[in-house]
């Protein structure tokens, strides 16, 4: 009955069985790699913000749709209600999406300079890599780790070229923290080793070290009052410290979900380490 709807909608579906396939309610978490890369190249939000900012949505749905896409098999087994193995959009369109979304996110990217678009063009080949074969290889994790610190440095490298380099760190920090969650999410529904878990834990300590940490002062003591005490205040104000703590707390938060689902609520490696 499913398939029969969907070729009398030609196998493109409908407005709903897109905004299903491409999980449209998961958009508003994009834009935040491309906003957080030109707050690491030091610079406002501009016109090459907006446009990384569209090509990593347009990039973000090409996965959507690629995924789905390419775990068609899967899915007819293990989630026939999908809008693909149900019918209501035939897989030849869902590709012809991605392809076409890819296409535009690159333009975006193109429009914001070459760095941009070279950035992009790496972003985008991590995209598909990742659904059309690694995933579901031990390679899986760090496909997915370098598409976030490159969704980052897209956003730098498009809004401040020139000052790209400074977003290298914060880069590295979110591809650490998206391999540890990745590499603990692959196994919440089975279980497995208590190593992932701890190894995700270290991580996400390791990370809010480095993120919240100061850097002690050159001559060792705090600046009296009247000499270079303001210039001590202005340095403070603009160090990434606060930012950092922001940043640790939702690796945190995030780390400590993706514990709670692989291990205390599915009977997992953490439940079976606490007992």
């Amino acid at each position: 009955m499913t398939r029969a709807v969907g070729k009398e909608r030609g196998d493109w579906g409908s407005w709903g069985d897109w905004a299903e396939l491409l999980r449209v309610s998961a958009l508003f978490t994009v834009p935040g790699d491309a906003l957080a890369g030109a707050a690491a190249a030091r610079t406002r939000p501009n016109r090459g913000t907006a446009l990384a900012v569209c090509a990593s949505l347009c990039l973000y749905e090409a996965g959507m749709a690629l995924n789905d896409w390419a775990d068609r098999d899967i899915d007819a087994v293990e989630r026939p209600g999908r809008p693909l193995p149900s019918g209501r959009i035939a897989p030849a369109a869902a590709l012809t999406a991605a392809t076409g979304l890819t296409a535009a996110g690159l333009l975006c990217a193109a429009a914001a300079g070459r760095p941009a678009l070279a950035t992009g063009t790496a972003l985008a080949g991590a995209v598909w890599a990742y659904d059309l074969g690694l995933k579901n290889t031990p390679a899986g994790p760090s496909a997915m780790a370098a598409a976030r610190a490159l969704d980052l440095l897209l956003g730098a490298t498009a809004s401040a070229p020139a000052a790209a380099r400074s977003a290298l760190r914060p880069a590295a920090v979110l591809g650490a923290h998206t391999l540890a969650v990745t590499t603990v999410s692959r196994h919440e529904a089975v279980g497995g080793s208590s190593t992932a878990p701890l190894g995700a834990l270290a991580t996400g300590a390791a990370i809010a070290w480095a993120a919240t940490r100061r850097p002690a002062p050159a001559s060792g003591r705090r600046p009296e009052a009247g000499h270079g005490a303001p210039a001590a205040a202005a340095d403070g104000a603009t160090s990434g410290a606060p930012v950092g703590a922001v940043a640790a707390g939702g690796a945190f938060v995030a780390l400590s979900r993706q514990l709670s689902r692989a291990g205390l609520r599915r009977g997992g490696p953490v439940r079976r380490l606490a007992g």
